[in-house]
């Protein structure tokens, strides 16, 4: 199960994209409402989520992915059992995945020391000790994950499919959505 963390001003395309790629692949998908089932994001999109964060399990969990969007990137890092959420995923080495802003948390949680990273443009600073690579739209460092903005959702999306069901299984689903053809 793959967990996409809502917070309220979430980035639309972060989220879903991901998502929807994801479903595509096989993968069983959760959208969790951090401060509730549903969520508004920064688009003024209202999404119902699946889940809350109390629901989250981790007998099934293979990938918990956090979009940013500044609004939702300041509502889980305010919320002490979506920061808890985060360090247990880590401490359990289980696949992180951040794009745009939400890199910013696992930095500032020390999960992206001395760690290849990729964060919105303009937000280097906010990553610490992380090593910021460039302008590169998707950078996977070990089990973590990290996406550039908003345009980059389909690659990383497609990095999600990647690691959890392998190349064959993203190749399939970018023919399938005619993604750079």
């Amino acid at each position: 199960m793959v967990y996409i963390l809502l917070g309220n001003g979430f980035e639309t395309v972060e989220a879903l994209t991901p998502a929807d790629l994801l479903r595509r692949a096989g993968v069983k998908v959760a959208l969790v409402g951090v401060a509730g089932k549903s969520v508004v994001s920064g688009q003024n999109v209202t999404v119902q989520a699946d889940l809350t964060l109390d629901e989250v399990s981790f007998d099934d969990m293979e990938m918990l992915v956090l979009p940013g969007g500044l609004g939702g990137v300041e509502e889980i890092s305010a919320s002490i059992p979506a920061i808890t959420l985060i360090q247990k995923v880590e401490e359990q080495g289980h696949w992180l995945a951040a794009i745009c802003a939400a890199p910013t948390i696992l930095a500032r949680l020390g999960l992206l020391d001395r760690r290849h990273a990729t964060v919105y443009p303009g937000m280097e600073e906010d990553m610490l000790s992380a090593v910021v690579t460039g302008r590169r739209r998707v950078v996977r460092d070990g089990r973590i994950i990290t996406g550039q903005a908003a345009g980059s959702s389909f690659d990383f999306g497609l990095e999600l499919v990647r690691v959890l069901r392998g190349e064959e299984a993203a190749e399939q689903v970018r023919r399938a959505v005619h993604y750079q053809d």
